[in-house]
């Protein structure tokens, strides 16, 4: 797909995603349903690269700005993108003046400068933070440490590398009525280590441990107006590009007068960064 996206600097870029199928990730995250999107082997050599080649081949006009490559699991993990394959990867790059993957903090390392200087945009690396909540950082099986976390991140910026973070609203164990705060304040915590742009992405159920969890009284599936809360109080964090994930929002509860307009709103929001009011619905209020 293709989208715009705002940077830092105030730039709005045409971004193109490519969704890649390859390994499943390691790392069993108790609220990622990503793993449908997978394959329960290592992922083929050459298997990445003729997906990409493929996408690639079907655009029409001038190259987008930025290529984001998203495989539902770890770029620098060699289960998951055979390191024979980063050189024909990065070749088929060239026309992008930035590229986006994705891979957790723990495989960060000597692999990402390797492929970043194989590249000829400027790489970017998202991270998933996912909260700062000492209880639920603890319970969600990432096997991330907040210092592994800090590590990666100035790694990346000693090595000139771009860092994106995900930070989730509605983290399981966290309560509901602390549910925005803490997003708020892990989106400070990326903030604070150098994320470039952070996006907030509400936890989905579907996966079947969400329902798990949800049953034992442990996760509530946010809502749109926590959704609308948490991105209006991270615009106060100028020198990065705050944005809500709307990746399935229709799903969120909400006001079905006023959800679209709603959701019309967060879009702008995502693109230009500048407040504007809350919707005004006279059924719901805007809850």
């Amino acid at each position: 797909m293709i989208d715009e996206e705002r940077r830092p600097e105030g730039k709005i870029e045409r971004a193109l995603t490519v969704f890649l199928t390859g390994a499943e990730c390691p790392f069993t995250c108790s609220f990622c349903d990503l793993w449908r999107w997978t394959i329960d082997r290592p992922t083929p050599p050459g298997a990445l690269t003729r997906q990409l080649e493929s996408v690639l081949q079907t655009l029409a006009g001038p190259a987008p700005d930025r290529l984001k490559l998203y495989n539902a699991s770890n770029f620098f993990d060699q289960r998951a993108v055979p390191s024979e394959d980063l050189p024909a990867i990065a070749s088929l790059t060239a026309s992008f003046a930035a590229v986006t993957v994705e891979s957790h903090a723990n495989t960060i390392g000597p692999k990402t400068v390797a492929f970043a200087r194989q590249i000829s945009g400027r790489l970017e690396v998202a991270v998933g933070l996912e909260t700062i909540h000492p209880v639920a950082a603890a319970q969600l099986n990432k096997r991330l440490e907040f210092a592994r976390f800090d590590l990666a991140t100035r790694f990346l910026s000693e090595n000139g590398i771009d860092l994106r973070v995900f930070v989730l609203l509605g983290v399981p164990y966290v309560p509901a009525d602390e549910s925005v705060a803490w997003t708020v304040r892990s989106v400070e915590y990326a903030v604070e280590r150098g994320a470039s742009v952070v996006s907030i992405i509400p936890v989905r159920g579907g996966n079947g441990e969400m329902e798990r969890l949800e049953t034992l009284g442990h996760f509530a599936q946010p809502a749109l107006s926590q959704l609308e809360d948490a991105l209006d109080r991270c615009l106060q964090f100028a020198s990065t590009v705050v944005t809500a994930d709307l990746w399935d929002v229709e799903r969120l509860s909400a006001c079905e007068h006023c959800r679209a307009g709603r959701i019309a709103r967060l879009r702008r929001l995502n693109v230009t960064g500048i407040a504007e009011p809350r919707i005004d619905c006279t059924i719901c209020g805007g809850a």
